[in-house]
């Protein structure tokens, strides 16, 4: 019995399944220079700041229970916003309930909370150096088919 699936049974959370994926990047240095000190700061609209902090709701989404395909999309909009993952973890509470995970990245994290049964994913993407974290709306939009996107952007460390 793997770990997550201990947990699970000791937690009394039957039904439940977890996906935990190894660690994706291990290389000497972490890319964009990360390793070496530099801050990766952005600037964005002419003001300088920490990253590009996304809330994200997707309204009448579908296929929200789907936690193979929540695995699959997180990893393509990690890719497409030209991140680099260290590590994924999704946590699905019952068959045909919920999702709820996150991507640990370089720059970064990405995380999801799903409520299938109102349609419903609200998404928080963080970003700082070279990722562009504004082409995972297209990743999202295109794979859960929401009737509506509520999008907030906030410029992290503005002015430190």
């Amino acid at each position: 019995m793997s770990d997550d699936a201990a947990l699970c049974e000791a937690a009394g959370l039957k039904g439940s399944a977890a996906v935990s994926a190894e660690y994706v990047y291990s290389g000497p240095e972490l890319p964009h220079g990360a390793a070496s000190g530099l801050d990766h700061f952005v600037v964005r609209n002419g003001v300088a700041c920490a990253g590009i902090h996304l809330i994200i709701d997707l309204i009448g989404a579908d296929h929200l229970d789907d936690i193979e395909l929540i695995d699959r999309t997180l990893r393509e909009c990690v890719r497409t916003a030209g991140a680099t993952l260290l590590h994924m973890h999704l946590h699905h509470f019952t068959p045909n309930s919920g999702v709820s995970g996150v991507a640990v990245l370089a720059e970064s994290h990405l995380s999801i909370h799903t409520w299938p049964e109102r349609g419903y994913a609200a998404l928080d993407v963080f970003m700082c150096g070279d990722a562009r974290p504004e082409l995972c709306v297209g990743v999202l939009k295109r794979v859960f088919r929401p009737r509506e996107v509520r999008l907030t952007e906030h410029l992290r460390g503005e002015g430190a």
